[in-house]
């Protein structure tokens, strides 16, 4: 897979949940949910001011200028992976994370916080009441193909 075709992926993606994120804020209440999936997709407006499940929200200002390092570092590791020959898996992965890495990070600069909008109907009400938006699983997807990537790799030398 070519450089052109993975890095316009990478933007589309962070584009289409920089997309969903602003529909969501526009047509949703904080409070408001709503159901798909016969009830088990639950969409909802969250604001996350801190990494994951809020983790340092008390320190908006560090998680902003860590959220654009780690982007940055991602997208330069993307693009040198990018020109190497092999490795499609692991260059599609990269393109998932840097792709949610750089629609969680606008949405810190531009909001100052992330709006999460999706959560899934479980037995458990903890699980229930956590709100991801498609950047997280971007980040989630890709870093799963890379580290599959980097096992199976290792276990060939």
């Amino acid at each position: 897979m070519g450089i052109l075709l993975l890095t316009s992926i990478t933007a589309c993606l962070a584009l289409l949940d920089i997309t969903a994120k602003s529909v969501i804020e526009g047509y949703m209440t904080r409070k408001e949910e709503r159901t798909a999936c016969k009830g088990k997709v639950i969409l909802r407006k969250v604001y996350n001011r801190g990494f994951c499940m809020n983790l340092l929200e008390e320190r908006p200002e560090a998680v902003k200028y860590a959220s654009a390092y780690a982007a940055v570092l991602l997208t330069i590791y993307q693009l040198f992976t990018l020109m190497q020959k092999k490795h499609r898996v692991k260059k599609i992965g990269l393109s998932l994370m840097t792709a949610g890495a750089w629609s969680n990070t606008f949405d810190r600069w531009l909001r100052g916080y992330v709006i999460d909008y999706v959560g899934f109907q479980t037995r458990w009400e903890k699980i229930t009441k956590l709100t991801f938006n498609l950047g997280d699983f971007f980040l989630g997807a890709g870093s799963i193909l890379v580290m599959l990537c980097t096992l199976f790799h290792s276990r060939k030398k």
